[in-house]
């Protein structure tokens, strides 16, 4: 019996010595199915990297822009300049002054009335003798005009049209852009009434006498 084992043994190792080692083949998915019964689905492609657009200088919106300034000529009218130079805002604090001495000294009088008012105030503040240098300093000078109590003036109505020409005046004289009829007067007064200043009187200009 012990020899029918061995003889069994032996037959078993022989058989399988005969057997080639199992061959590992890696699993191939078909072209057209995949192993779950699913057509083949292509990988989406990756995503391109996006070029960044060149960066341009900013451009402000005309909103944001200055308005430019009108282009005054010299040859150009009295009237024709106050047209073009007409605001409610005097823009600085020194020609607010100034076109208040206009407004409450000649505001019903002709442009050239005005314009000679104005000249006198710039005239004071660039004198260098007894005047403040600067057109509020000779507005609010003791004693030289009637409109200013208690170092104020009275309420302006800046939406009207009285108001906006003297501000335009101011401009004028501030910026030499018209020949004032009084270049050296440092003085005036109304045409009503008789000062007897012993000073040499210049012109008469409007409503009023002017002197230097």
């Amino acid at each position: 019996m012990f020899h029918r084992f061995a003889v069994l043994i032996a037959g078993i190792a022989l058989a399988a010595g005969s057997v080639a080692p199992a061959q590992v083949t890696p699993y191939a998915v078909s072209p057209t199915v995949q192993n779950d019964g699913l057509p083949p689905v292509s990988p989406a492609p990756l995503p391109q990297a996006v070029e960044a657009a060149p960066s341009e200088p900013f451009t402000p919106a005309p909103s944001d822009e200055l308005p430019a300034s009108p282009i005054i000529a010299k040859s150009a009218s009295l009237a024709a300049k106050v047209a073009d130079l007409r605001a409610s805002d005097a823009g600085s604090r020194e020609l607010e002054c100034l076109a208040v001495g206009v407004y409450f000294e000649a505001k019903s009088e002709p442009l050239s009335g005005q314009l000679a008012v104005a000249q006198v105030i710039a005239n004071r503040a660039n004198s260098k003798k007894r005047f403040p240098s600067s057109y509020c300093g000779v507005l609010f000078q003791r004693g030289q005009f009637s409109f200013i109590r208690g170092g104020r003036w009275p309420a302006v109505a800046k939406s009207g049209t009285q108001w906006k020409n003297a501000v335009a005046v101011a401009r004028i004289v501030d910026q030499q852009l018209h020949d004032g009829p009084v270049p050296k007067a440092l003085f005036f007064h109304a045409r009503r009434v008789s000062p007897g200043w012993k000073l040499t009187r210049v012109a008469t200009v409007g409503n009023h006498v002017f002197y230097r």
